[in-house]
């Protein structure tokens, strides 16, 4: 049933597809045949081009119709494009050819009369009252279209009986059911979310190419000629991909370059036509001071401008310039910790979505409800990648800053500062742990130490002394060998202590500096470069603890006969230990040894790398700053 289903449904679709290409096949006919027509015609005094604008609707309507239809067969708005199309080319190629014919258009009325109602009933009344989704705003709104067409039957009841006094309340209802109709878009707008407030708006802006020239009347209605197409191809895009572009941004630019393009020209009339009054004699001078003086202006008024037009379309929060004074703001005067948390609620809010978040080294930052992100951006901080910026779905509050490509552009930089803040002050809190457990974990052994083996030494050496002190005159022989034993107990407890100095610092690095006792672990000379006297006690012991290991790993595991060490010391102190060994094996995994050169290095914002030599061998590189 469902594969049935599926090729009835697929079936229906490839005949759908087929009709709307039939239709505007036969549009296009129509118009080539009416330019054809045309030109048998004497050529009208009212536009210099060879066709009309119901030409050029009927071909553009009807080729971006069937383009709609194909992509979305059930839309409704696709087919109002198909005929209104048609229906326009129709309606200028009969009008045309009974004029041709019989020298008035009046001679095929029928036909003139009915084309001319299905445009208007089509592209007039219906596409503005089902667009963008193809369905009403409510039931209320039907009535519109009985108005239009109570209008149009009143017209052919009056063009039928012959009464003309019909026909101009006739218009005049068909008019008023076209107004409603675009105020259903206003209606829409008002309502509507922000995808759909971007699809309406794609349409606003191509409609002043042809509502100018209609207000302005015969001179110039040639005009709309050439703005006709841009409606149904905006109408189109808008439906299949308006995500794609940032109509707000094509706004933007253009209100901005209008208004340049006004006051630039005024200041240079201006001033060209004050310097021809009062300076005729340097009027060549004052022409090229006029151009100086607009150009100097010109960015100021650049800003200016775009600053107003920012606060039309975002309102006062969505400006990038005040969005990024607030979130600097914002950084600076809060902690590190809840700073990011602070500026996404204002990103939130200045780009009217639903919600952001940041993931961050596998956490999540929200603020709102992002839900599904329509955009996920990168987060980099002087070329370092810390993390993802997800922006939720747009609000419906004033017109969403979410899509523009400059707002995004000047507000990710504090984001990812913010960002970078938060990685840091987590590092610095682990960092802060990782010695914290150290430290303990070193207490722990200390009071191990001194309770089991040390305490337990000198309590044994106590009663060995009392024990003494009680035979040294009964039997000398037994006070001379509990001293004996006494003395032997002092020096292993020497050696415990011995052990712990050791353990907390090697006394060869207070004997012999850190050169000397590298040298002595390694048993060969070390490559020293640059004074190694006043390094820091921390970075003294880290050196000494990894030219350690490494060594211990090159005589144990590598089985190497040569083992060279070097010390460089500049802005930092860089450790380098090479053997000739057998190398790293292929599935070698990193043990204790490797990972305590790691952090030891790590401890003091360090690095530790461990890799194979060029010629064979193993390399163990480290540096530590100063």
């Amino acid at each position: 049933m469902r594969r049935a289903g599926l090729a009835r449904s697929v079936t229906i679709g490839m005949s759908m597809r087929s009709m709307a290409i039939g239709m505007a096949t036969l549009a296009v006919i129509f118009e080539l045949t009416d330019i054809w027509v045309t030109a048998q015609l004497p050529q009208p005094s009212w536009t210099p081009l060879p066709l009309a604008p119901e030409d050029m609707a009927g071909t553009a309507f009807s080729v971006f119709g069937a383009i709609l239809v194909h992509s979305r067969p059930r839309l409704v708005i696709g087919w109002l494009l198909c005929a209104g199309g048609l229906s326009a080319a129709a309606n200028i190629l009969s009008a045309n050819t009974f004029h041709l014919l019989y020298g008035s258009a009046a001679a095929g009325w029928p036909v003139v009369n009915f084309t001319w109602h299905v445009l208007q009933l089509a592209l007039g009344v219906l596409l503005p009252l089902l667009y963008p989704v193809g369905r009403l705003l409510s039931r209320r709104w039907r009535w519109v279209v009985a108005l239009a067409v109570a209008g149009m039957a009143l017209d052919w009841a009056g063009a039928l009986s012959g009464q003309k006094a019909f026909r101009e309340p006739a218009h005049w209802l068909v008019s008023a059911a076209m107004a409603l109709a675009f105020v259903s878009l206003v209606v829409r707008w008002k309502r509507g979310d922000a995808a759909e407030r971007r699809q309406i708006l794609w349409v606003m802006v191509t409609l002043p190419g042809l509502l100018v020239p209609w207000m302005l009347g015969d001179p110039f209605w040639w005009l709309a000629t050439l703005f006709i197409p841009l409606i149904p191809a905006a109408i189109a895009l808008a439906v299949l991909r308006y995500r794609l572009f940032g109509i707000d941004t094509l706004i933007s630019r253009a209100l901005i370059g209008t208004g340049l393009l006004i006051v630039v020209t005024g200041v240079y009339v201006t001033a060209s036509a004050a310097s021809s009054l009062f300076l005729a004699e340097v009027d060549r001078v004052a022409g090229i001071a006029a151009a100086v003086f607009a150009g100097a202006a010109f960015q100021p008024m650049r800003r200016g401008m775009q600053r107003g037009v920012d606060r039309l379309l975002y309102g006062s929060t969505g400006v990038p310039g005040t969005l990024a004074r607030r979130l600097r703001h914002r950084l600076q005067h809060a902690d590190p910790v809840h700073g990011l948390l602070a500026t996404l609620d204002m990103l939130r809010e200045g780009l009217s979505v639903t919600g952001v978040a940041v993931e961050l080294d596998g956490t999540t930052t929200v603020s709102g409800s992002p839900g599904p992100p329509e955009r996920v951006i990168s987060l980099v901080w002087h070329g370092e990648p810390v993390g993802l910026l997800l922006v939720g779905p747009t609000d419906r509050r004033r017109f969403p800053a979410a899509h523009d490509e400059r707002v995004i552009a000047t507000l990710t930089p504090y984001i990812a500062d913010a960002a970078h803040a938060v990685r840091l002050t987590a590092a610095l809190q682990r960092s802060r742990e990782r010695i914290l457990t150290a430290r303990e974990e070193e207490r722990r052994r200390l009071r191990r130490d001194l309770h089991d083996g040390l305490g337990q030494s000198l309590t044994g050496m106590a009663m060995s002394i009392n024990a003494a002190r009680q035979s040294v005159r009964s039997s000398p022989e037994s006070a001379d060998l509990l001293l004996a034993e006494l003395r032997a107990g002092m020096d292993a407890v020497s050696g415990d202590i011995r052990q712990l100095v050791y353990g907390l610092r090697p006394p060869a690095l207070d004997e012999l500096g850190l050169a000397g006792a590298v040298a002595e672990l390694a048993g060969t000379p070390v490559e020293v470069s640059g004074g190694l006297d006043g390094l820091p006690a921390a970075v003294e012991v880290a050196a000494y603890r990894i030219v350690q290991e490494a060594l211990t790993n090159a005589r144990k595991h590598s089985g190497a006969a040569t083992i060279t060490v070097a010390l460089r010391r500049a802005e930092t102190l860089r450790i380098t230990v090479t053997d000739d060994g057998s190398g790293i094996p292929a599935d070698a995994r990193a043990g204790v040894g490797l990972g305590s050169m790691r952090e030891r290095a790590a401890e003091l914002g360090g690095t530790c790398v461990v890799r194979e030599a060029d010629g064979g061998g193993t390399v163990v590189d480290a540096e530590l700053p100063l």
